[in-house]
């Protein structure tokens, strides 16, 4: 059973609220339940907030953990003062400061996405998404001169996630292209790829790992067996070696850690 319960309390999504507020409970060994508590943007809604986190901390016995970037505050001001949660003002922790040190008040816009249909950002962000599901799994080559990398890997070594998380998170247009057994016994890239080779980065996996993943999708086929993996995965590998496309495992790494290293690597727009 979870141990305390760690609540994010935002006027927007709560994405920022919970994204930081995992950063820092991942610091510390334990059970957490996780609720959060989105749109948290009037008086009422911040009663009810109240009022959640205080039944949990009367159920538990313990105090909840409450990570909040609520900018509004007479929202903030019923959390601070009713709540019987530990209270972790994001906002308030480093806004505050950073007002006093450029001598300018924040403009304390309510969550990421507001006026998202003005954002010249929230757009690039939309097309890029757009541009990723159409050239998801070599689906198609037109305009691949327009990626901003393009992924390259045996099939399910983690291309197409890592793909949309770009797109997602940085607005970056990323192609995947899987390689196919045909691929190998040309012994050369794909010349679909060869003008754009600048632009590939390659993934590879754990031959038993993927080995597990493709049973899932395909159980006890030849696409799956743990000899046919292994062929794939060091054909693919002599190839990226072959070719100089720089490269990396997925097998332990998160999406994160993987897209961070692709933006090192290739770094697209002065990433």
């Amino acid at each position: 059973m979870p141990n305390r319960t760690v609540f994010f309390v935002s006027d927007g999504t709560g994405i920022t609220a919970e994204t930081f507020g995992n950063a820092i409970m991942a610091q510390f060994e334990g059970s957490y339940r996780h609720v959060r508590i989105p749109f948290c943007n009037d008086v009422d809604k911040a009663h009810q907030a109240v009022r959640q986190i205080n039944h949990a901390a009367q159920v538990e016995g313990k105090r909840p953990i409450v990570f909040t970037t609520l900018v509004n505050m007479p929202v903030l001001d019923v959390l601070r003062t009713q709540c019987q949660g530990m209270l972790m003002d994001m906002f308030g922790t480093f806004v505050a400061p950073l007002e006093s040190e450029l001598g300018v008040r924040s403009n304390h816009r309510v969550g990421r996405f507001s006026d998202a249909s003005k954002s010249e950002e929230y757009k690039n962000r939309i097309e890029a998404i757009n541009f990723a599901l159409s050239h998801d799994d070599g689906q198609t080559n037109v305009e691949l001169s327009r990626s901003d990398v393009i992924l390259v890997g045996v099939s399910r070594s983690g291309k197409t996630p890592t793909s949309l998380y770009l797109a997602m998170q940085y607005g970056l247009k990323a192609s995947n292209y899987p390689l196919i057994p045909e691929d190998f016994e040309r012994k050369r890239l794909p010349p679909d790829l060869v003008p754009h080779r600048k632009r590939l980065f390659g993934l590879t996996i754990d031959p038993e790992r993927l080995s597990e993943i493709r049973n899932e999708r395909r159980p006890n086929s030849r696409y799956a067996s743990l000899a046919n993996c292994r062929q794939e995965v060091h054909d693919a590998e002599a190839m990226m070696r072959r070719e100089g496309i720089r490269w990396l495992s997925t097998t332990h790494k998160s999406i994160e850690e993987i897209a961070t290293t692709i933006l090192q690597e290739i770094q697209p727009h002065g990433y």
